[in-house]
């Protein structure tokens, strides 16, 4: 039997990368899932693929940074199957993350908010009754490395990552005594279908990164999936609250001495590896 058979889930930006290798493997694990994106192609498509391999999914064009789009995302995912016991928040709006406070207009601030981080809310204002009904729930929002540590420029994406994690901590709290955990997984460098060509143009700026990491190699969409699916499962019934890294131990290196290595990296291979 399927750890997640029966459960139905909704994955936001569940097309592409990360929320599309989620949306996969949580109907391998036999939760009927529900794609909400906002890129009505490729969902299709990927729901295609799950269902060519025996799962059970369907998509929904939603703008997760409406309140509308939210609730009627929770709607569909009910009319279609009843339940609702998995929520994952992964979407982000691909434009408007760089730039510091002179540089990011309100208009882009107040979207990735709104994307980002209110969508979080709003799933929860309308899922968590419904994970009332059947005894419990899990939700899982995803946050970054960018959420512990800060770059500059990235002034919208690093407010809202630190802020996905207390939001986390709060339902938590406010909702673990009616059996719903809720937890974050904060990736490292994941190449997706949206940077595969950027890095297929610059090879070796790819092993700099690659370089950078203890694990030698920088992650897939599927490493975040699996993290996901186990915080998920029965498995990771005692865990709650909590902010998961999942960055092959990138955070977890003494700045100075990775910036040593880095630097004989450099003087070794010369400007190729500048990975722009």
């Amino acid at each position: 039997m399927p750890r997640l058979a029966g459960q139905v889930a909704i994955v936001t930006g569940g097309a592409l990368g990360i929320g599309g290798a989620t949306a996969r493997r949580l109907a391998e694990d036999g939760a009927y899932v529900l794609i909400a994106d906002m890129e009505q192609q490729a969902a299709a498509t990927n729901v295609q693929t799950i269902r060519d391999a025996g799962g059970t999914a369907d998509w929904l064009r939603v703008d997760v940074g409406t309140l509308d789009g939210v609730r009627d995302m929770v709607a569909r995912a009910m009319d279609l199957w009843g339940r609702l016991d998995i929520v994952v928040n992964n979407a982000y709006p691909v434009d408007g993350m760089h730039g510091d406070a002179v540089e990011v207009s309100e208009e882009d601030w107040d979207r990735a908010m709104d994307i980002g981080l209110k969508s979080m809310f709003r799933a929860a204002k309308y899922a968590v009754p419904h994970m009332r009904q059947v005894g419990g729930g899990k939700m899982i929002n995803i946050s970054s490395v960018h959420g512990l540590l800060v770059a500059p420029g990235w002034l919208t994406y690093e407010t809202v990552k630190s802020a996905v994690i207390g939001l986390t901590r709060q339902l938590a709290a406010e909702y673990g005594p009616d059996g719903i955990r809720v937890n974050a997984v904060c990736p490292g460098h994941i190449v997706t279908e949206r940077n595969q060509r950027q890095w297929a143009a610059h090879p070796d700026g790819l092993r700099f990164f690659e370089e950078q990491y203890p694990l030698r190699r920088v992650g897939k969409p599927l490493d975040i999936a699996n993290a996901v699916a186990f915080l998920c499962s029965d498995e990771a019934s005692f865990i709650t609250g909590q902010a998961l890294v999942v960055d092959g131990g990138h955070t977890l290196q003494l700045q100075e001495n990775l910036a040593v290595r880095l630097a004989r990296y450099a003087q070794e291979h010369g400007d190729t590896w500048l990975p722009y």
